[in-house]
């Protein structure tokens, strides 16, 4: 052990008088940059070497989502970029949506289920991020990002685990019980805003993602998913991408899936345009298999019975919620409407939804007073 221990102590003087020569320095320095640079390859992430045992982790990096800098938010390899037709109001924060299956999986969909989302293989992952811009006219530049949400499909039941991001924008921590956040932006017409953005806990994500009883994602349906985005350098419709990919089985028929539409657009009808806004923000609640079944509202797009978006139609048990109004809908009459009373306030026995905004949805309000104000 004695003989040992000197040779050792001989080579390491023999390597620091070699290196104090200072013909030696550039080789030592390109041979420490070259450890350097195979640490960093070697600690590289990505989602196929999760152990799903281990989920959910304390840091969001430890995914392997993101390629480079996580604060970019640029989707690593097989994490594939979505975008609904129609988007849910978050107190105006902007999303950037990922989805990533593991290698061999594909989801599937039927056509007899249009409100339903597709069917995810096991252990995929979807990933939802909430930013805001410190200016919306660029949306490219500074931002904010406030938290990443994500639903993980583990033993065939879907768990929501999020994410918020430390001051830094280096890091984003789990976080069970949620949390207020400060954000603050300048809107598109160069007003300045400020909110205490809520971030919900593990109990509320459960409260709006459930259907039938079980936890399940809202976006990711036929119906919104029917649509070009860009990939890259092209443009492709989503659909098409995720079948050529093996994210689905197969190409859907598109001429079979009743679109939604956005809020923006100019060439839909209005009462295309409310509905679909209607079954974005409220329809996953207020639909045959949503949590607020009983309410009798069905506020899906699917639902051809006006009765059942509320018109004409009292309020099971609304309570403060329903202010002086009888209808949830009165044809012709927004400012009577139980609907439009609800969506345009912020107090938590009023407002609807009841979660997920801590700010009135001034642009989808006026969308909604139009569409009653035009109902015969």
């Amino acid at each position: 052990m004695q003989s040992k221990s000197k040779h050792r102590r001989k080579q390491s003087n023999l390597i620091n008088s070699k290196m104090s020569n200072s013909k030696y320095l550039p080789l030592f320095f390109l041979f420490a940059a070259f450890c350097v640079s195979c640490m960093q390859f070697n600690s590289k992430k990505y989602p196929k070497d999760i152990d799903f045992s281990k989920v959910p982790f304390k840091k969001l990096s430890e995914y392997g989502l993101f390629k480079g800098e996580i604060a970019d938010l640029i989707e690593n390899d097989d994490v594939l970029p979505y975008e609904p037709i129609s988007t849910l109001f978050t107190d105006y924060a902007f999303k950037k949506r990922m989805v990533w299956m593991p290698k061999g999986s594909s989801a599937n969909f039927d056509y007899n289920k249009p409100d339903q989302a597709l069917d995810f293989p096991e252990h995929s992952i979807l990933v939802k991020n909430f930013y805001y811009p410190a200016d919306f006219k660029k949306p490219e530049a500074e931002k904010q990002i406030v938290e990443t949400r994500l639903l993980v499909k583990i033993k065939g039941n879907w768990e929501a685990y999020s994410y918020k991001w430390n001051e830094g924008q280096t890091e984003a921590d789990y976080k069970i019980t949620g949390g207020i956040i400060n954000v603050a932006w300048k809107n598109e017409k160069g007003e300045k805003k400020a909110i205490k953005y809520a971030m919900p806990n593990k109990n509320q994500c459960k409260s709006c993602h459930t259907n039938n009883g079980k936890m399940m994602p809202i976006g990711p349906k036929l119906k919104q998913l029917n649509h070009a985005i860009t990939y890259g350098d092209e443009k492709e419709n989503q659909l098409d991408k995720w079948a050529k990919i093996g994210y689905l089985k197969s190409i859907p028929e598109k001429n079979r899936i009743q679109n939604l539409v956005s809020l923006n657009d100019a060439s839909a009808s209005l009462d295309l345009k409310a509905r679909s806004y209607l079954d974005v923000n409220c329809g996953h609640c207020h639909s045959a298999s949503g949590p607020a079944a009983t309410s009798g509202l069905k506020l899906n797009i699917e639902e051809n019975d006006p009765y059942h978006w509320g018109v004409g139609k009292s309020p099971v048990a609304a309570g403060m919620g329903a202010g002086t109004f009888k209808y949830d809908i009165l044809a012709g009459k927004s400012k009577e409407s139980i609907i439009t009373y609800r969506m345009n306030s912020t107090h938590p026995g009023v407002m609807m939804p009841e979660l997920g905004r801590v700010s009135v949805h001034n642009e989808g309000v006026d969308l909604i007073m139009k569409w009653i104000d035009d109902l015969k």
